[in-house]
């Protein structure tokens, strides 16, 4: 029997552009754009510089460019660079399954090892369906954070095979870089427990570096430990405390999971998703608002949702950014009083302002069955605002704009990219931009859309 390794190694060398089915070539490119557009709306953050200033202090002999400072540096820095800014705002796409998470923090590997390649978007998208297809089908066979470890543990290896399918290596080589990628890098959960830091945002950048940095190790001849999944001191034993076998992967009768991946309306958890939404459709259905009056704000969802965005006392008295847009009683509020959420609104301004943490402290959350029993599939969200004279405003939300069962239409996607570039990019760059990403399959030189992202 070949091993796990083995297996992905096989089926990732196999993928080939010619057997996307057309439906997931346009996902990818949907996801590729909004990967981008969040990376320029994460430029200005403090990791974001701080992570580029190190990127800065490399030359590299196989350069990389950084999203938009236009610099180049090594592969793994460069990726590590443009992780950091797309996870920033914390509204890239997600996956909810036993372990949940961001498969698009893999796109940092897969841009850069693209470029490494001197290839395109051909080789792009293949890579980030195979990117993507590892981080679910992980995430569908196992539960990680209950047992400690970081979700980002799963995107190491998401990554290394969106590098190898980038550069194109075969099996023997690609089963290297898994192996060298795994054995060293798994990341402990307390990265989202507490009080979060900025680490929140890097945890998954640093796993995909060291991923295009396994890659570059076995590229060259290195060889890893083996088996990596199976052995006596490997990932079943000391992660998941059990063996599991993972479901097909896409291809021929098997959908592609990035068929499953949804795109976030606000930049905050995905498991907060719906809960803003209904939110702003109780609020809609208020004739006149004044959020003194209200008495309490009751929200019933899935317990996972809970545990993750209200488990905790800070997430009623939110001290960082990150705990911030982490917090469903906080957007809860902010959605209430301002009739939306914006990234703006986890400055410290906001999440320590005593009105909006008076609100947030109204806010009561409560697990149900019929939540937890359509979970993942939907993200049930019930909501009630009662308001101090006894009147009740509710919602019902499965499936907040942008799941994959209510999708944002292709001219969504653009405006979202379009109002994260804003400030950045002149409108003619923006459009030459948004051109070359639509049309991603008949870019050669994926650097050359890197490059039109320079600010």
């Amino acid at each position: 029997m070949p091993t796990i390794a083995e297996q992905m190694s096989s089926w990732t060398v196999a993928l080939h552009f010619s057997q996307l089915p057309e439906e997931v070539v346009h996902l990818s490119k949907r996801m590729i754009i909004d990967t981008v557009g969040c990376a320029l709306g994460g430029f200005a953050s403090e990791p974001s510089k701080i992570a580029r200033d190190i990127a800065g202090t490399v030359s590299s002999s196989q350069p990389c460019t950084i999203i938009g400072s236009g610099q180049t540096s090594s592969p793994d820095l460069a990726t590590f660079a443009n992780g950091v800014m797309i996870r920033y705002l914390d509204y890239n796409d997600g996956y909810t399954s036993q372990e949940s998470g961001h498969p698009s923090d893999s796109i940092a590997a897969v841009l850069s090892a693209t470029e490494m390649a001197g290839l395109g978007g051909r080789r792009a998208i293949t890579a980030t369906v195979a990117a993507y297809e590892t981080f679910c089908r992980l995430g569908d066979a196992a539960t990680l954070r209950y047992r400690g470890y970081d979700h980002v543990t799963n995107g190491c290896i998401a990554s290394v095979l969106g590098a190898t399918r980038s550069l194109g290596l075969d099996e023997n080589v690609t089963c290297q870089a898994l192996n060298l990628g795994i054995a060293p890098n798994i990341a402990l959960g307390q990265t989202r427990g507490g009080v979060l830091s900025h680490w929140k945002g890097c945890a998954y950048a640093n796993a995909s570096r060291n991923a295009v940095f396994a890659t570059m190790l076995a590229q060259r001849g290195m060889t890893g430990p083996e088996p990596i999944f199976e052995g006596e001191h490997g990932f079943f034993r000391a992660i998941t405390q059990e063996p599991y076998t993972l479901d097909t992967f896409g291809g021929g009768d098997v959908p592609f999971k990035i068929s499953e991946c949804s795109i976030k309306r606000f930049p905050l958890g995905q498991y907060s998703q719906t809960v803003v939404q209904a939110a702003l459709e109780a609020r809609e259905s208020m004739p006149t608002l004044n959020v003194d009056d209200i008495a309490e704000v009751r929200i019933r969802t899935m317990r996972k949702a809970i545990d993750i965005m209200a488990g905790d006392e800070e997430k009623w008295d939110p001290k960082s950014r990150e705990t911030a847009d982490h917090s469903m009683p906080y957007t809860v509020a902010v959605a209430l009083t301002h009739g939306g959420v914006h990234q703006d609104h986890f400055d410290e301004q906001y999440f320590r302002n005593p009105g909006l943490l008076d609100l947030t402290a109204r806010v009561k959350v409560e697990g149900t069955d019929e939540a937890d029993r359509r979970a993942p599939e939907a993200m049930l969200c019930e909501l009630d605002v009662i308001t101090r004279s006894g009147d009740r405003y509710s919602a019902e939300v499965p499936y907040h704009r942008g799941h994959y069962k209510n999708p944002m239409s292709d001219a969504e996607v653009e405006a979202k990219f379009r109002s994260l570039a804003y400030d950045l990019l002149a409108p003619a760059q923006t459009d030459a931009l948004l051109d070359k990403l639509w049309n991603l399959e008949q870019v050669e030189d994926i650097g050359e859309v890197l490059r039109l992202t320079r600010i």
